[in-house]
């Protein structure tokens, strides 16, 4: 045991006490951070347009601040871009993160002096509860590997402005340094495949003991890694234990991972993203994330089903319910405030608070009504693949509007890893399972307004080939699984595999 490990326990058990401690104090805390942001945003221009000074409640501040998403921040966001102070919080951003948005264009997201230890500290605490937890150390002493995006960081207004991987990789501890891979140069090359051989060649014959990614990316590097030795993942890093992931459902991916791997390794799921870092898996042993709390956001919670309406109900952490979907609101020491990120979950515990990533608020099916979200055609989708003992590689749906006579339906985009042996018997069970999961899919079934759904097989590497064509390959980059639209739809059918 090496000094790294013997510094590395006493610092993860005071981490895990203090996670734990501040998870049963959840409720006062919350209340404690809405206190202490309103005292700050109060002297700023939003605080000023929005007399957050005249706020003292949450019912105030709910009455003072309405819901936004970024379209409704762009002018706030503009003028920070023009080298405005105290816009949205005090001061200038000490960075702003640079991220693709699906209606938005280019979003750049301000990171304050305040907030960039929710995204920095986060993490760490998720390796360290994992430590206090387990006692495996073995991860420490290896070589880690970050899939992330660059960290060359442009300039606007003076402000560093880049991705948020790329900015976190700024301050990336220096105990850190000496094990962590891929070089600095290499994380700078923007093609994401070459940068992926240069990826496996850097890390090739190294001592792998963490990698870190958003799985269909990393399942890139492992599908290269293979490629090059010839040898399964865990058996030319015999010592890598550890798998950190988040960004979509794992769910999807996990068997093709760790077949590529040829073991289980345990794993560590993460809820960052460019608006803050939500919560973390803090335990091998319960389901859920743990909501993080005490990190300088304060949340609020909005049933899913009425995030588009003019007046939806908005839920302090108090009043959430088990199981109920969840559109997440945040106000944050960043200077987001009643700001929609997009994203929905479910507590799966609320002693400590703990969430799932159900889905995207912006994906979803709802062309005749039945508003099918990601959770059910996942669920939908794996548990009929697990029966059947096939595997998945990626897959997307959307709506097929019927014209003239017949009837619609949805049209799913599936690559297999395996195919099924009988594809119109598999199509049939996930279209029952569906009606299952969702009343409204159920009764447009039964009712005879819509066929059954059907299931068009991409070519292997197809999704990667789709994104590769409209330059999103890599990096933080994902195919949403569902769209209430025909534009993926239509731009997939070159890698369909004709019948």
């Amino acid at each position: 045991m090496n000094i790294k490990t013997l510094l590395a326990m006493p610092f993860a058990n005071s981490i895990y006490k203090k996670t734990q401690k501040d998870a049963r104090n959840a409720l006062f805390t919350q209340e404690a951070i809405l206190k202490d942001l309103l005292e700050t945003g109060k002297k700023t221009l939003f605080g000023s347009e929005h007399h957050l000074g005249e706020t003292n409640s949450y019912e105030e501040f709910k009455q003072a601040v309405p819901i936004r998403d970024y379209e409704q921040y762009k002018g706030y966001i503009g003028q920070i871009k023009d080298g405005k102070e105290n816009v949205l919080w005090k001061g200038k951003p000490l960075y702003l993160a640079k991220t693709s948005g699906t209606t938005s264009g280019v979003k750049y997201i301000p990171i304050s002096k305040d907030s960039i230890y929710n995204h920095i500290n986060t993490a760490r605490n998720a390796l360290l509860c994992y430590l206090a937890e387990t006692g495996n150390t073995k991860f420490v002493n290896g070589k880690m590997i970050f899939l992330s995006g660059s960290p060359e960081l442009e300039r606007i207004a003076g402000i560093p402005t880049g991705r948020l991987s790329g900015i976190v990789n700024h301050h990336v501890p220096k105990y850190l340094r000496s094990n962590q891979l891929p070089s600095y140069e290499t994380n700078c090359i923007d093609d994401w495949e070459t940068k992926l051989d240069k990826i496996v060649e850097e890390t090739i014959k190294q001592d792998m003991t963490l990698i870190s990614g958003i799985p269909p990316w990393v399942q890139m590097y492992f599908d290269r890694i293979k490629e090059r030795s010839g040898k399964k993942v865990g058996d030319l890093f015999p010592n890598f234990n550890l798998l950190v992931q988040g960004g979509v459902n794992f769910e999807p991916y996990k068997a093709k991972l760790f077949e590529s791997i040829g073991r289980p390794v345990d794993t560590i799921e993460l809820f960052p993203a460019s608006e803050g870092f939500f919560a973390f898996q803090d335990s091998q042993k319960t389901e859920g994330l743990l909501l993080n709390t005490n990190s300088g956001i304060y949340y609020e919670f909005v049933p899913a089903g009425e995030i588009f309406s003019e007046n939806p109900t908005r839920l302090s952490l108090q009043d959430v319910q088990l199981g109920e979907n969840y559109a997440l609101i945040i106000n944050s020491n960043a200077g987001l405030w009643g700001y929609n990120i997009g994203d929905t979950i479910k507590f799966v515990s609320l002693d400590p608070y703990r969430i799932i990533v159900s889905g995207r608020i912006k994906h979803f099916i709802s062309a005749f009504g039945e508003h099918v979200i990601g959770e059910e055609v996942e669920s939908a989708l794996l548990s009929v693949a697990n029966e059947e003992g096939v595997k998945i590689t990626e897959f997307t749906v959307a709506p097929y509007v019927q014209q003239g006579e017949g009837k619609s339906y949805h049209e799913w985009f599936i690559e297999f890893e395996n195919e099924p042996n009988d594809l119109p018997h598999f199509t049939e069970k996930v279209d029952a399972s569906l009606r299952r999961k969702n009343v409204y899919y159920d009764d447009l079934i039964g009712g005879n307004i819509l066929q059954t759904l059907r299931i068009n097989k991409i070519k292997k590497d197809g999704f990667i080939d789709y994104m590769k064509s409209i330059g999103k390959l890599g990096g933080q980059n994902k195919v949403p699984r569902l769209s209430n639209d025909r534009v993926l739809a239509e731009a997939l059918k070159p890698f369909i595999i004709p019948n």
